[in-house]
């Protein structure tokens, strides 16, 4: 029989907070990765997992201490690596005769081991052989372009395009300027092979109120070529890519229709329509004999009109005023 293992209460109020960030969320953090460094690497390999990490900062770190794991043989090692840096996504790189120049682009679900991919380095330029423009500002949002019909037909393709985009992307954003669009970094899947390419965007003046855009290289470039791979099976997949339904207080007379537009329902008291102002207009006007033929319907209903006799109003003393022939108001008794 196992050990059971003992669950430990936080004691501090900073242990429970950090407990509290590290449970699952609606609304997910951005993804953090770890770039392991395995027992033997070589140069180019080293280089170019330093200018993945300036790419992916600030949400990455960077381990000095070599490790000697087999991804693909044994991934406890690197699960709690993950575990211990509160991070779901890694890089790992490893340098052999059978395998040269090699990184492993890997993430988990549930503090395992969901997707791994094993991409061999054909060529290599760092982003130090790119000179003449400023690097990339940290945290900067990047403009992910794939290209490549293998995308969309190769199911390895898909995956990996997926683990790229989890990799790469940050917070999502509801407005962005365009001056907020600095970084652009594009992958190509052709002959086997997977292009990496990241540019800087410039913006120009024209006679139109959008700018021109140019892509300017700023590096890393990065031949890829894709070795072995662990996928998580399709339910394991779909499983990891559900969103549970966030259930909200329930507001009354208020629903979403199929395309997600916010429908309400008023309810409101009995108007009498025959009250309402409306527009009057000459040529809606009753004629006389209209007039005199809607009295005597109402007198064949109700009975005749019994007119009410008219009261002689009120005298009223009226103050004389003298004018003079021109018009103007006399003085005294002027005349």
């Amino acid at each position: 029989m196992g050990v059971i293992q003992r669950v430990v209460k936080p004691r501090t109020k900073r242990g429970k907070r950090i407990l509290l960030k590290k449970q699952p969320k609606i609304v997910e953090n951005t993804k953090h990765c770890v770039f392991i460094p395995g027992r033997k690497s070589s140069l180019s390999v080293s280089n170019c997992m330093k200018d993945l990490l300036k790419l992916k900062k600030p949400d990455a770190v960077m381990l000095t201490q070599k490790n000697d794991i087999l991804p693909f043989d044994d991934a406890v090692q690197i699960e709690k690596l993950l575990q211990k840096h509160d991070s779901s996504l890694f890089i790992f790189s490893s340098h052999n005769k059978k395998r040269p120049n090699n990184l492993v682009l890997g993430r988990t679900y549930d503090q395992h081991i969901l997707d791994m991919f094993e991409l061999g380095i054909e060529s290599y330029k760092g982003c130090s052989e790119f000179k003449g423009l400023s690097e990339i500002s940290a945290g900067v949002k990047p403009v992910l372009i794939f290209l490549g019909e293998q995308f969309d037909s190769d199911q390895q393709l898909k995956r990996l395009r997926n683990l790229f985009v989890d990799m790469f992307q940050r917070q999502p954003l509801k407005q962005i300027r365009p001056n907020g669009i600095e970084h652009v970094i594009s992958i190509t899947a052709v002959d086997n092979k997977i292009l990496f390419r990241s540019y800087r965007t410039i913006l120009s003046k024209t006679t139109l109120k959008t700018p021109r855009v140019e892509l300017k290289e700023v590096g890393p470039s990065v031949d890829f070529v894709v070795r072995r791979d662990h996928m998580a099976s399709p339910d394991l997949f779909k499983t990891a890519c559900k969103r549970p339904n966030v259930k909200g207080k329930k507001i009354k007379s208020v629903r979403r229709d199929g395309f997600g537009s916010k429908l309400g329902r008023l309810h409101m008291t009995k108007q009498d329509v025959n009250s309402l102002q409306t527009r009057k207009m000459k040529g809606l006007k009753k004629t006389f004999a209209e007039k005199k033929l809607k009295r005597k319907s109402d007198a064949d209903k109700n009975g005749p009109v019994v007119k009410k006799p008219k009261v002689a109003p009120a005298t009223q003393t009226k103050k004389l005023k003298k004018f003079s022939k021109k018009g103007r108001k006399l003085k005294g008794g002027q005349v």
